[in-house]
Formats: structure tokens, C-alpha cells, sequence
């Protein structure tokens, strides 16, 4: 064994030598973020973790592949490349998201609209080969990697009990909030209407002149996370729906993150503008993870799979209310998925360590 591997960072939960391997790595896959753009970085994320748990279910019918275990595979797929530092959310997404930001403030004349969103929120623009945007996330992307790999190694190594929460979702967030002082932008923001859940402006078309990401733009008073999907019925409906597929997707085949997979992948449409294409990521796997709390208590599949649907219309919901008060009066993009999957999971999470409910899903 290499010495340094006997070199552990408790903190971490690693020897020195992986942890340098995966800073160097976070920081190509923060790169790579900026590259292609965080949202088509995401989509990525979805055909890896598709394939991961594909293979996962293919390894648990047939066990034993080869000189593989069972299921070594699948993890490495979903978890060492999906949820690690080439795909990772919190590494690709976040140092595009981070980009977005810089770019919105560094080089206003590459917003291809005339008007809209600031676009330090254009979450779908490739930045290509620009040295300093690619700096700004690679940077990004291993402060996420660093973050996640803390805030779990903390609590499993140092505290001694599972994560409370989805870290990996609150690394993704807490980078974009870090962005917004760093490239000098509000870090919430003056809502336009009347507090900061009133979508009204928005609806009159009300417009503002704004300063904060560098150049003068008018731009909506108060613009949406997605201006398709923020009425609270529709949300609702949408989380009820995804819920309840996701549902019985983990009943069916015991992948917390199938559904969340094909949420992520039916994002491509959206990037290539098809209109109205709904955002499910926090919602599928909410559903995924309310399935199988029930399912100990439930014990009948109908309504196993209706309690997928109330956590996913619940994940909607805490989205939603997050993006209004967050992402809507701000320059930059702070990702109400990740908010609402950080919260959801952290009251799933309490929930299951003072033994209400009978698991913590995933965590």
C-alpha cells in the first residue's frame, strides 16, 4: 500500500492520495461544467445514473458477473462517475452555475438575448474554451467536491451517524449562494412585489432596470425559476404525478434514483427548447424515497405508491417556495431542486434517527 494511502483525513473519510485525486479530478469536472453548461452538464448526469442503475438491476436478478460482485459495478457507474467528480451535481453543475455567474458579470455581450433573465442564469449556455470562465468552474467544482466529502465525513467518521441530509444537494446550492458575493450580486435580492413569494410583477410583465450582475439590463421585475411551472396547482400536480411514477419505480426495482435518472435526461428537451418540458429531478426522488418509507408500514402497493405522490407534490412544493424566495430576485441561478431535496432529506433523515419513520431512504 502506497504510504500515503496509511495517511487518513478523518474528516474525509480518505487517505491523502484519494483525496488528491479526486480535488484534481473535481477540478476537470468543474471545468467541464463551464465547458458545456451546467444544465447540459445535469443531463449528463442523468444517461450516467441511467446506466448505473440499469446495470443495478440487471446485477441484483443475475447476482455475481464474472469476477465482479454483485452490484460492485452498478455502484461504480452511479456513484464513482454519476455522483463523483467527472458528473457530479455538485462538481459539473455547480461549476457551470458558477460560470454562469462570472459570465453574467465578466462579458455581458455574450448574452445572446436582447432581453429576459439576467444571464448570469443562463444556466444552458456553453462557455467552450474561455481559460477564466473554465477557471471560475473548475474552482467551483472542487470547492463542491470538498464540501460534500466535509459535511459526510463528518457526521459518518467524526460524529458517527448517518448524514442528517443529502449533502450532495445542499453542496450544489450553498457553491451558487457562495457565487452570488463573490461575483458581487445580491445574495437574495429585493423582490419587486409584495415580499418575496409574490409572483405578481412577473405577471404584469413588470420590467426593472438592473446593476447587479455588471452592465445596465431591463429585465422582468420578478423572474421565475420556470415561468412554465410556478402556479402552486400545477406544481402540485406535477410533484403528485412524478411522485407516484417514482413510486412504483422503486417498487418495482429498488432504485431510489431510476426515476430521478430519467428526470434528469428528459431535461435534453427542455435544453433544446421544447416548451413547457417540466423540471422533476427532487420530485422523482422524493417519490422514490416516500415509496419506500411507507412500503414497511403500508404493506399494499396502491397506496405504497400514492405516498410516493404526496412526498413528490411535498418536494414540488418546498421547490417552489424556495426558488420564489431564493432564485427570483437575484442575478444568478440557485437551484430550487437542490434546495428542496436538501430540505425534504433532512426531515426524512431527523425523522428515521429519532426512529419515526423506518428508514432514511438512500442516506
Amino acid at each position: 500500500m502506497s504510504p500515503s494511502l496509511l495517511l487518513q483525513v478523518p474528516v474525509f473519510g480518505i487517505g491523502v492520495e484519494q483525496l488528491l485525486l479526486l480535488l484534481v479530478t473535481a477540478l476537470a469536472g468543474g471545468a467541464f461544467g463551464a465547458a458545456v453548461g451546467a444544465l447540459p452538464a445535469f443531463i449528463f448526469t442523468g444517461f450516467v445514473v441511467f446506466l448505473g442503475e440499469g446495470v443495478a438491476i440487471l446485477q441484483r436478478e443475475v447476482g455475481a458477473v464474472a469476477d465482479i460482485p454483485a452490484g460492485e459495478l452498478a455502484a461504480g457507474i452511479t456513484g464513482v462517475i454519476g455522483f463523483g467528480p467527472i458528473t457530479g451535481p455538485h462538481i459539473a453543475f455547480a461549476g457551470g452555475v458558477a460560470a454562469s455567474a462570472y459570465a453574467g458579470k465578466k462579458y455581458p455581450e455574450m448574452n445572446p438575448a436582447d432581453e429576459g433573465y439576467h444571464f448570469g442564469k443562463d444556466i444552458t449556455y456553453a462557455f467552450g474554451t474561455k481559460p477564466d470562465i473554465l477557471a471560475v468552474g473548475a474552482i467551483f467544482g472542487a470547492l463542491g467536491m470538498l464540501l460534500f466529502r466535509f459535511l459526510n465525513g463528518l457526521f459518518i467518521n467524526v460524529v458517527g451517524v448517518m448524514p442528517p441530509t443529502d449533502f450532495l444537494a445542499v453542496s450544489v446550492f450553498t457553491t451558487a449562494f457562495l457565487a452570488r458575493p463573490v461575483f458581487g450580486y445580491p445574495l437574495v435580492g429585493r423582490p419587486a412585489g409584495d415580499g418575496l413569494l409574490d409572483m405578481g410583477p412577473f405577471e404584469r410583465d413588470e420590467k426593472r432596470t438592473a446593476t447587479d450582475g455588471g452592465a445596465v439590463s431591463s429585465r422582468p421585475a420578478t423572474e421565475p425559476w420556470l415561468p412554465h411551472q410556478y402556479e402552486w396547482a400545477g406544481v402540485t400536480a406535477i410533484g403528485l404525478v412524478g411522485g407516484v411514477l417514482a413510486g412504483f419505480i422503486w417498487l418495482e426495482t429498488g432504485s431510489f434514483f431510476l426515476g430521478y435518472g430519467l428526470s434528469a435526461i428528459s431535461l435534453l428537451f427542455l435544453n433544446l427548447g421544447v416548451e413547457k418540458i417540466p423540471v422533476t429531478h427532487h420530485i422523482t426522488l422524493l417519490g422514490s424515497v416516500g415509496a419506500a418509507v411507507a412500503a414497511p408500514a403500508v404493506g399494499f402497493d396502491p397506496l405504497i405508491v400514492l405516498v410516493g405522490g404526496l412526498f413528490g407534490a411535498a418536494s414540488a412544493l418546498v421547490g417552489e417556495v424556495t426558488q420564489r424566495m431564493f432564485y427570483s430576485h437575484s442575478g444568478t441561478h440557485v437551484d430550487p431542486p437542490a434546495m428542496a431535496i436538501g430540505i425534504m432529506m433532512l426531515f426524512v433523515g431527523v425523522l428515521a434517527i429519532l426512529g419515526v419513520l423506518p428508514s432514511a431512504g438512500y442516506l
